[in-house]
């Protein structure tokens, strides 16, 4: 938790437990250490009583205080690690169930495997089903706060609370491994409409979302950077849904980024779209297999699931704001998530699962993103981009390493020796 923020691992899980495992390995080291250096104090103590006059030149009771203090950082040390390794088990038990739970309904023996490893778990220290259920109700109560106290007319605000119970119960909101879009989406016509040459990558996370399409109807950007050895890169930055004035845009008119496209996605079909973004990428000379990384927001966050979880591009990096889904990402693919709580389309991921996606650097950003009520709530303000943007900026000033280790992937864009930007328009054409 950080200056209103919580960043955390994913769900109900903080940290990765290998990373806390690995943490609590290096204090049992440093434990053995103090170990020593007491072991040594008291010998110097001995050596000093015994010796003759020495006594008279060295405080002795200090030395053996020093020691006293080195011995209790000793036992700190040691129940630190205790600590630290229980806390381990709880998120891997809880990641674990969220995995299992979901397999149970198509492969039972994997799910039984993973079963077996929580049994381990538990018979081990019984206090960690316990403590695992304690986070995961902790992580539920906590998931919509201030969802359904929002300032909006004839009752709306119980519909907003009611919006995350939906995602949650109707499991909707979370994309599971092998769950791919079916059907046929309307047929799309996409066409560039505005080219530059940026001179860097983006400076960070708040910079990345500022990167979405400026040129007005383009709804997909494209920036293919090619290295020095001939490879080229590609990240995508999408649009969410449009719209006009305080109103939706549309439901199956021109527009690709409408309800229907939303509708679609969400109960998992191809929308307009899901594949205008592909023709775009297409476009802009992206071929199966080429790296594609994707910066989305709102509906968008459902494309950026699908890009990553079914498409023939490799997906290193996505990174999504108010995304109504959580996708299930492998343990390669770094998952950068923004939630605000209290954002009705955000909710409707259900608050995902209380287990993790995606590698050790993955991490998910969540605030309440306007504690106090008003006319901003009729607008959706917690859910625009803006305001994902205010949450970015205090995410990049939290000093959170998960954050910071993304500056390797930006340093990285940066070693282009050519970038070509280009934002597309895309309509229905049938």
């Amino acid at each position: 938790m950080s200056a209103g923020i919580d960043i955390g691992y994913g769900g109900a899980i903080s940290v990765d437990p290998e990373a806390l495992r690995a943490v609590a390995a290096r204090m049992a080291g440093l434990g053995g250490d103090f170990g020593e250096a007491c072991a040594a104090i008291r010998l110097a103590h001995q050596l000093v009583v015994d010796t003759a006059g020495l006594s008279e030149k060295v405080d002795t009771v200090a030395l053996w205080a020093s020691g006293d203090v080195v011995e209790q950082l000793q036992a700190d040390c040691e129940s630190a690690v205790v600590g630290t390794r229980l806390m381990a088990d709880v998120y891997e038990y809880t990641e674990l169930k969220a995995e299992a739970d979901a397999l149970a309904l198509s492969d039972r023996a994997a799910a039984d495997a993973l079963y077996l490893r929580m049994e381990a778990l538990a018979e081990a220290d019984p206090r960690v089903a316990e403590m695992s259920t304690m986070l995961v109700q902790g992580w539920k109560d906590d998931r919509f706060e201030g969802l359904d106290s929002q300032f909006v007319p004839g009752g709306l605000g119980v519909l907003f609370g009611a919006a995350g119970l939906f995602g949650a119960k109707g499991g909707l909101g979370k994309v599971w491994p092998g769950m791919r879009l079916t059907g046929v989406p309307d047929p799309v016509r996409v066409q560039p409409v505005q080219t530059s040459s940026p001179t860097a990558a983006p400076a960070g996370i708040p910079d990345a979302f500022r990167r979405m399409p400026q040129t007005p109807g383009a709804q997909v950007a494209v920036e293919k950077y090619t290295m020095a050895d001939g490879t080229t890169k590609y990240v995508a930055y999408v649009k969410g849904t449009q719209i006009k004035g305080t109103q939706f845009a549309g439901f199956g008119g021109s527009q690709p980024w409408d309800m229907k496209s939303n509708v679609e996605l969400y109960s998992g079909k191809k929308s307009a779209s899901y594949q205008a973004t592909l023709d775009a990428l297409e476009a802009a000379g992206a071929r199966p297999g080429d790296e594609v990384d994707i910066v989305a927001h709102s509906q968008s966050g459902m494309i950026a699931a699908h890009l990553s979880m079914e498409s023939e591009f490799d997906v290193h990096v996505q990174i999504t704001a108010g995304s109504p889904v959580e996708p299930t990402v492998d343990d390669d693919q770094t998952l950068v998530q923004f939630r605000h709580t209290d954002d009705v389309v955000s909710s409707l991921a259900g608050g995902g699962s209380p287990g993790a996606s995606g590698s050790p650097d993955s991490f998910t950003v969540t605030r309440v993103g306007d504690p106090l009520p008003g006319l901003q709530d009729v607008l959706l303000d917690t859910h625009m981009l803006d305001s994902y943007i205010e949450t970015a900026e205090m995410a990049e000033q939290s000093g959170d390493p998960r954050v910071e280790s993304l500056d390797d992937f930006w340093s990285g864009l940066n070693e282009a020796v050519e970038i070509e930007r280009t934002e597309y328009q895309a309509e229905r054409s049938g």
